[in-house]
């Protein structure tokens, strides 16, 4: 289908999505969540695509969350938003286990920081700057930032961060563990791509199951998490990919995954 605000493309087994608000430093409106739900929702379902990246368009902005502007200028006729969408797609009630890589190319703030968190890796460029500034605006960092910054980082930094509305660098994200790597903004997508393809050597399913499992058992003691059970685990247990792993190491060549 046709975008508007965000690009969407595959290549190979990666799917690219791009915020594409330049001019409104890639924040989001509630058009733009629906198409980047409707792509994720894609992404989800596509046996052929086993990696997301998502980005934003040039070198200022990932996404400055929230599109204040817009809610500002339509706010006499928010009763008739009737798009209905996770903010960024993919902050609440999206459940995925393909791997999803966030490159953040500029600022990351309030909705844009929460959709970063809501990927499993995040590469920065090293210009980035991260925040949750919704207090300083009459908000608050509703679509998972209150619940996923202080996971991510101690907590203390978090609540810091939160209350005082403070932005943090890219290595100063990197060095709270909020960050994979950061390298320069003309590296970050190459550094997206190379975390990608190193993911892509790792039986799919194995990754999956992995991905589950270490989210879904944060929430329990450690050994009620040993002792659940996970779908990707059983779908992982069944397939012909985990006798083609040992057989491949066997035979000294690379293995051939098919997700299956």
């Amino acid at each position: 289908m046709a975008y508007e605000f965000i690009d969407y493309e595959k290549k190979g087994r990666v799917a690219y999505v791009t915020i594409t608000r330049p001019e409104r430093l890639n924040a989001l409106h509630p058009p733009a969540n629906k198409e980047l739900y409707e792509a994720f929702i894609d992404f989800k379902e596509d046996d052929d695509v086993w990696i997301a990246i998502v980005t934003g368009t040039g070198n200022k902005a990932f996404s400055a969350g929230n599109d204040l502007r817009y809610t500002a200028e339509n706010w006499g006729e928010r009763e008739k938003f009737t798009i209905r969408a996770p903010f960024g797609g993919i902050t609440s009630g999206y459940e995925c286990y393909k791997p999803i890589i966030a490159a953040v190319n500029g600022y990351a703030l309030g909705g844009g920081l929460e959709l970063a968190m809501a990927c499993d890796i995040i590469v920065m460029a090293d210009h980035a700057e991260i925040g949750l500034p919704e207090p300083r605006v009459g908000l608050i960092a509703g679509a998972g930032g209150v619940h996923r910054l202080p996971r991510h980082i101690p907590l203390k930094r978090a609540m810091g961060m939160m209350l005082t509305a403070k932005r943090i660098s890219a290595q100063e994200a990197y060095e709270l563990g909020l960050a994979n790597e950061v390298v320069p903004i003309a590296q970050l997508m190459e550094t997206a791509e190379r975390w990608a393809a190193e993911i892509l050597e790792a039986a799919p399913l194995s990754v999956r199951a992995s991905k589950q499992m270490a989210y879904e058992g944060l929430g329990w003691p450690l050994q009620n998490a040993f002792d659940r059970k996970y779908s990707e685990e059983g779908n992982f247990l069944i397939s012909d990919d985990r006798r083609e792993g040992p057989l491949a190491f066997s035979e000294k060549r690379p293995p051939n995954w098919t997700a299956s």
